[in-house]
Protein backbone atom coordinates (compact mmCIF):
# COMPACT_ATOMS: atom_id res chain seq x y z
CA UNK A 1 0.00 0.00 0.00
CA UNK A 2 1.24 3.37 -1.06
CA UNK A 3 2.51 5.57 1.66
CA UNK A 4 0.64 8.47 0.74
CA UNK A 5 -2.47 7.14 -0.62
CA UNK A 6 -5.67 7.87 1.28
CA UNK A 7 -7.60 5.18 3.12
CA UNK A 8 -10.71 7.14 2.62
CA UNK A 9 -11.88 9.49 -0.58
CA UNK A 10 -14.68 11.88 -0.38
CA UNK A 11 -16.53 12.52 -4.16
CA UNK A 12 -18.61 15.96 -4.91
CA UNK A 13 -20.96 14.98 -6.92
CA UNK A 14 -21.76 17.85 -9.13
CA UNK A 15 -24.29 15.58 -11.49
CA UNK A 16 -26.84 17.91 -11.14
CA UNK A 17 -25.59 20.49 -11.10
CA UNK A 18 -22.53 20.92 -13.69
CA UNK A 19 -23.97 17.90 -15.26
CA UNK A 20 -27.09 19.03 -16.26
CA UNK A 21 -26.68 23.11 -16.96
CA UNK A 22 -25.18 22.23 -20.60
CA UNK A 23 -28.87 19.68 -21.24
CA UNK A 24 -30.48 21.33 -24.16
CA UNK A 25 -34.05 19.89 -23.36
CA UNK A 26 -35.25 21.48 -19.69
CA UNK A 27 -35.34 19.12 -17.23
CA UNK A 28 -38.06 19.29 -14.53
CA UNK A 29 -37.48 20.42 -10.78
CA UNK A 30 -39.32 17.19 -9.50
CA UNK A 31 -36.58 15.07 -11.57
CA UNK A 32 -33.86 16.77 -10.33
CA UNK A 33 -34.87 16.75 -6.67
CA UNK A 34 -34.92 13.07 -7.19
CA UNK A 35 -31.68 12.74 -8.46
CA UNK A 36 -30.47 14.49 -5.26
CA UNK A 37 -32.61 12.29 -3.27
CA UNK A 38 -31.31 8.98 -5.05
CA UNK A 39 -27.95 10.33 -4.30
CA UNK A 40 -28.19 10.77 -1.16
CA UNK A 41 -29.35 7.36 -0.56
CA UNK A 42 -26.76 5.69 -2.33
CA UNK A 43 -24.44 7.28 0.00
CA UNK A 44 -23.06 10.23 -1.18
CA UNK A 45 -22.32 13.38 1.69
CA UNK A 46 -21.53 15.68 -0.83
CA UNK A 47 -23.74 17.16 -3.68
CA UNK A 48 -23.35 20.29 -6.09
CA UNK A 49 -27.28 20.85 -6.60
CA UNK A 50 -27.45 24.17 -8.57
CA UNK A 51 -26.35 27.33 -9.87
CA UNK A 52 -27.65 30.86 -8.80
CA UNK A 53 -26.86 32.56 -12.00
CA UNK A 54 -28.88 34.54 -14.71
CA UNK A 55 -31.71 31.82 -15.84
CA UNK A 56 -31.05 34.02 -19.28
CA UNK A 57 -27.16 32.65 -19.65
CA UNK A 58 -28.38 29.28 -18.20
CA UNK A 59 -32.10 28.66 -18.65
CA UNK A 60 -31.64 24.94 -17.06
CA UNK A 61 -31.13 26.32 -13.44
CA UNK A 62 -33.79 28.58 -13.37
CA UNK A 63 -35.71 26.48 -11.07
CA UNK A 64 -32.87 26.81 -8.25
CA UNK A 65 -34.81 27.90 -5.53
CA UNK A 66 -37.64 25.16 -6.21
CA UNK A 67 -35.13 22.56 -6.09
CA UNK A 68 -33.36 23.91 -2.79
CA UNK A 69 -36.72 24.04 -1.11
CA UNK A 70 -37.54 20.70 -2.34
CA UNK A 71 -34.78 18.71 -1.63
CA UNK A 72 -34.67 16.41 2.03
CA UNK A 73 -31.36 17.08 3.94
CA UNK A 74 -30.41 14.65 6.18
CA UNK A 75 -27.82 15.38 8.61
CA UNK A 76 -24.31 14.95 7.40
CA UNK A 77 -25.11 15.78 3.97
CA UNK A 78 -23.75 19.20 2.32
CA UNK A 79 -25.24 20.57 -0.57
CA UNK A 80 -23.53 23.20 -2.41
CA UNK A 81 -24.70 25.61 -5.04
CA UNK A 82 -22.69 28.21 -7.69
CA UNK A 83 -22.72 31.62 -7.19
CA UNK A 84 -21.11 34.06 -9.50
CA UNK A 85 -22.00 37.15 -8.08
CA UNK A 86 -23.60 39.00 -5.03
CA UNK A 87 -27.28 38.32 -6.59
CA UNK A 88 -26.35 34.61 -7.01
CA UNK A 89 -25.34 34.25 -2.96
CA UNK A 90 -28.02 36.15 -1.71
CA UNK A 91 -30.11 33.46 -3.85
CA UNK A 92 -27.92 30.29 -2.10
CA UNK A 93 -28.62 32.32 1.30
CA UNK A 94 -32.33 32.55 1.06
CA UNK A 95 -32.50 28.60 -0.21
CA UNK A 96 -30.16 27.26 3.08
CA UNK A 97 -27.08 26.15 0.87
CA UNK A 98 -24.30 25.13 2.81
CA UNK A 99 -21.52 26.21 0.72
CA UNK A 100 -21.30 28.34 -2.44
CA UNK A 101 -18.64 27.89 -5.27
CA UNK A 102 -16.58 30.32 -7.33
CA UNK A 103 -14.39 30.17 -9.74
CA UNK A 104 -11.77 31.64 -11.64
CA UNK A 105 -9.90 30.46 -14.88
CA UNK A 106 -5.76 29.99 -15.02
CA UNK A 107 -5.84 31.06 -18.19
CA UNK A 108 -5.80 34.99 -19.50
CA UNK A 109 -7.39 34.25 -22.75
CA UNK A 110 -10.15 31.77 -21.45
CA UNK A 111 -11.11 34.39 -18.84
CA UNK A 112 -11.10 37.01 -21.93
CA UNK A 113 -13.04 35.03 -23.75
CA UNK A 114 -15.60 33.90 -21.44
CA UNK A 115 -16.31 36.91 -19.01
CA UNK A 116 -14.74 39.33 -20.40
CA UNK A 117 -12.22 40.43 -17.61
CA UNK A 118 -9.18 39.70 -16.53
CA UNK A 119 -8.06 36.93 -14.33
CA UNK A 120 -7.41 39.50 -11.47
CA UNK A 121 -10.62 41.10 -12.07
CA UNK A 122 -12.75 37.90 -12.10
CA UNK A 123 -11.53 37.04 -8.61
CA UNK A 124 -11.70 40.62 -6.99
CA UNK A 125 -15.71 40.26 -8.66
CA UNK A 126 -15.90 37.45 -6.43
CA UNK A 127 -14.46 39.25 -3.07
CA UNK A 128 -17.84 40.63 -2.14
CA UNK A 129 -19.47 36.52 -2.50
CA UNK A 130 -16.46 34.96 -0.10
CA UNK A 131 -16.65 37.92 2.46
CA UNK A 132 -20.39 37.34 2.95
CA UNK A 133 -20.40 34.11 2.85
CA UNK A 134 -17.88 33.32 5.69
CA UNK A 135 -19.82 36.47 7.45
CA UNK A 136 -22.97 34.14 7.19
CA UNK A 137 -20.76 30.66 7.74
CA UNK A 138 -21.09 29.62 4.71
CA UNK A 139 -17.83 27.32 3.53
CA UNK A 140 -16.27 28.80 0.25
CA UNK A 141 -15.35 26.06 -2.24
CA UNK A 142 -13.23 27.99 -5.06
CA UNK A 143 -12.33 25.92 -8.41
CA UNK A 144 -9.65 27.23 -10.62
CA UNK A 145 -10.56 25.91 -14.53
CA UNK A 146 -8.13 25.14 -17.24
CA UNK A 147 -5.82 24.35 -14.95
CA UNK A 148 -4.51 22.00 -17.30
CA UNK A 149 -4.94 23.36 -20.42
CA UNK A 150 -6.85 25.96 -22.41
CA UNK A 151 -9.31 25.64 -25.57
CA UNK A 152 -8.09 28.99 -26.85
CA UNK A 153 -4.15 29.28 -25.44
CA UNK A 154 -2.92 25.76 -25.48
CA UNK A 155 -0.99 25.18 -22.37
CA UNK A 156 -1.35 26.55 -18.56
CA UNK A 157 1.64 27.25 -16.86
CA UNK A 158 2.10 25.66 -13.21
CA UNK A 159 3.04 28.90 -11.46
CA UNK A 160 -0.40 30.67 -13.40
CA UNK A 161 -1.85 27.98 -11.64
CA UNK A 162 -0.60 28.22 -8.18
CA UNK A 163 -0.97 32.14 -8.24
CA UNK A 164 -5.08 31.58 -9.32
CA UNK A 165 -5.46 29.13 -6.30
CA UNK A 166 -3.20 31.77 -3.93
CA UNK A 167 -5.63 34.49 -4.54
CA UNK A 168 -8.54 33.03 -4.10
CA UNK A 169 -7.07 31.62 -0.91
CA UNK A 170 -6.22 35.41 -0.52
CA UNK A 171 -9.87 36.58 -1.04
CA UNK A 172 -11.61 33.75 1.67
CA UNK A 173 -11.46 30.66 -0.14
CA UNK A 174 -11.32 27.41 2.14
CA UNK A 175 -11.13 25.21 -0.24
CA UNK A 176 -9.29 24.92 -4.22
CA UNK A 177 -10.44 22.70 -6.95
CA UNK A 178 -7.76 22.00 -9.66
CA UNK A 179 -10.43 21.55 -12.51
CA UNK A 180 -9.10 19.89 -16.16
CA UNK A 181 -12.14 21.51 -18.15
CA UNK A 182 -11.29 20.56 -21.06
CA UNK A 183 -9.97 17.03 -19.92
CA UNK A 184 -6.31 17.43 -21.96
CA UNK A 185 -4.03 16.44 -18.44
CA UNK A 186 -1.97 13.22 -18.19
CA UNK A 187 -0.89 11.61 -15.11
CA UNK A 188 2.70 13.13 -15.30
CA UNK A 189 1.25 17.29 -15.91
CA UNK A 190 -1.31 16.42 -12.92
CA UNK A 191 1.04 15.17 -10.30
CA UNK A 192 3.69 18.68 -10.75
CA UNK A 193 0.51 21.06 -11.15
CA UNK A 194 -0.65 19.27 -7.63
CA UNK A 195 2.61 19.09 -6.04
CA UNK A 196 3.57 22.36 -7.04
CA UNK A 197 -0.40 24.26 -5.40
CA UNK A 198 0.40 21.50 -2.38
CA UNK A 199 2.54 23.90 -1.27
CA UNK A 200 0.18 26.58 -0.93
CA UNK A 201 -3.11 24.76 -0.17
CA UNK A 202 -3.72 22.11 3.01
CA UNK A 203 -3.93 18.67 1.60
CA UNK A 204 -7.42 18.41 3.23
CA UNK A 205 -8.60 22.16 1.19
CA UNK A 206 -7.30 20.45 -2.22
CA UNK A 207 -9.38 18.52 -4.75
CA UNK A 208 -9.25 17.16 -8.51
CA UNK A 209 -11.96 17.73 -10.88
CA UNK A 210 -11.22 15.94 -13.97
CA UNK A 211 -12.98 15.56 -17.25
CA UNK A 212 -12.67 12.49 -19.55
CA UNK A 213 -12.42 13.97 -22.90
CA UNK A 214 -9.15 12.00 -23.68
CA UNK A 215 -9.75 8.78 -21.29
CA UNK A 216 -7.11 9.81 -18.60
CA UNK A 217 -9.68 11.11 -15.94
CA UNK A 218 -9.26 7.75 -14.04
CA UNK A 219 -5.24 8.05 -14.64
CA UNK A 220 -5.24 11.45 -13.21
CA UNK A 221 -7.31 10.63 -10.46
CA UNK A 222 -4.91 7.66 -9.59
CA UNK A 223 -2.12 10.37 -9.59
CA UNK A 224 -4.00 12.52 -7.15
CA UNK A 225 -4.04 9.41 -4.78
CA UNK A 226 -0.39 8.95 -4.89
CA UNK A 227 -0.09 12.53 -3.44
CA UNK A 228 -2.80 12.00 -0.66
CA UNK A 229 -5.48 14.25 -2.33
CA UNK A 230 -8.86 12.56 -1.29
CA UNK A 231 -11.23 14.88 -2.48
CA UNK A 232 -12.57 14.33 -6.04
CA UNK A 233 -15.82 16.08 -8.11
CA UNK A 234 -17.23 13.32 -10.31
CA UNK A 235 -20.79 13.38 -12.35
CA UNK A 236 -23.09 10.39 -11.75
CA UNK A 237 -23.79 8.61 -15.30
CA UNK A 238 -21.08 10.56 -16.60
CA UNK A 239 -23.48 13.66 -16.99
CA UNK A 240 -21.90 17.05 -18.75
CA UNK A 241 -20.94 17.32 -22.45
CA UNK A 242 -17.31 19.70 -22.18
CA UNK A 243 -18.76 22.72 -24.67
CA UNK A 244 -15.34 23.46 -25.62
CA UNK A 245 -14.85 20.47 -27.59
CA UNK A 246 -17.60 18.80 -29.34
CA UNK A 247 -19.25 15.49 -29.12
CA UNK A 248 -16.77 14.64 -26.08
CA UNK A 249 -17.19 13.35 -22.90
CA UNK A 250 -16.98 16.10 -19.89
CA UNK A 251 -16.96 15.18 -15.93
CA UNK A 252 -15.90 11.87 -14.92
CA UNK A 253 -18.42 8.90 -14.12
CA UNK A 254 -19.16 9.06 -10.32
CA UNK A 255 -19.58 5.20 -11.02
CA UNK A 256 -16.04 4.47 -12.81
CA UNK A 257 -14.22 6.64 -9.81
CA UNK A 258 -16.11 4.52 -7.17
CA UNK A 259 -15.30 1.27 -9.07
CA UNK A 260 -11.41 2.41 -9.07
CA UNK A 261 -11.35 3.58 -5.02
CA UNK A 262 -13.36 0.55 -3.85
CA UNK A 263 -10.51 -1.75 -6.26
CA UNK A 264 -7.91 0.05 -4.23
CA UNK A 265 -9.66 -0.77 -0.86
CA UNK A 266 -10.48 2.75 -0.74
CA UNK A 267 -13.31 3.64 2.11
CA UNK A 268 -15.52 6.01 0.25
CA UNK A 269 -19.83 5.13 2.13
CA UNK A 270 -20.97 4.31 -1.41
CA UNK A 271 -23.28 2.07 -2.39
CA UNK A 272 -22.27 1.49 -6.13
CA UNK A 273 -25.30 -0.49 -7.09
CA UNK A 274 -27.79 2.88 -5.48
CA UNK A 275 -25.26 5.31 -7.33
CA UNK A 276 -25.77 3.32 -10.38
CA UNK A 277 -29.36 3.08 -10.14
CA UNK A 278 -29.18 6.80 -9.91
CA UNK A 279 -27.58 6.88 -13.25
CA UNK A 280 -29.44 5.01 -14.85
CA UNK A 281 -32.89 7.30 -13.30
CA UNK A 282 -31.44 10.29 -14.81
CA UNK A 283 -29.82 8.68 -17.79
CA UNK A 284 -33.63 7.56 -18.21
CA UNK A 285 -35.18 10.74 -17.83
CA UNK A 286 -33.17 12.14 -20.68
CA UNK A 287 -33.53 9.33 -22.90
CA UNK A 288 -30.07 8.01 -23.18
CA UNK A 289 -27.80 5.65 -21.68
CA UNK A 290 -25.29 6.47 -18.64
CA UNK A 291 -21.73 7.33 -20.08
CA UNK A 292 -19.94 5.55 -17.08
CA UNK A 293 -18.52 2.26 -18.23
CA UNK A 294 -19.19 0.78 -15.24
CA UNK A 295 -23.20 1.47 -15.23
CA UNK A 296 -23.71 0.02 -18.41
CA UNK A 297 -21.70 -3.33 -17.83
CA UNK A 298 -23.47 -3.47 -14.33
CA UNK A 299 -26.89 -2.65 -15.93
CA UNK A 300 -25.95 -5.58 -18.79
CA UNK A 301 -25.03 -7.76 -16.18
CA UNK A 302 -28.23 -7.49 -14.35
CA UNK A 303 -30.32 -8.27 -17.07
CA UNK A 304 -28.26 -11.63 -17.93
CA UNK A 305 -29.06 -13.02 -14.38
Amino acid sequence: MNAMRPTHVTLVDVGPRDGLQNEAQPVPAATKIKLVHRLQAAGLKHIEVTSFVSPKWVPQMADNAEVMAGIARPPGVRHSVLTPNMKGFEGALAAGADEVVIFAAASEAFSQRNINCSIAESIERFRPVAEAARAHGLRVRAAVSCALGCPYQGEVGTDAVVDVAQRLLDIGAHHIGIADTIGVGTAGRVSAVMEATLKHVPLAELSGHFHDTYGQALTNIHACLQLGIHTFDASVAGLGGCPYAKGATGNVATEDVVYLLHGLGIHTGIDLDALVDAGAFISGALGRKPVSRVANALLAKRTTH
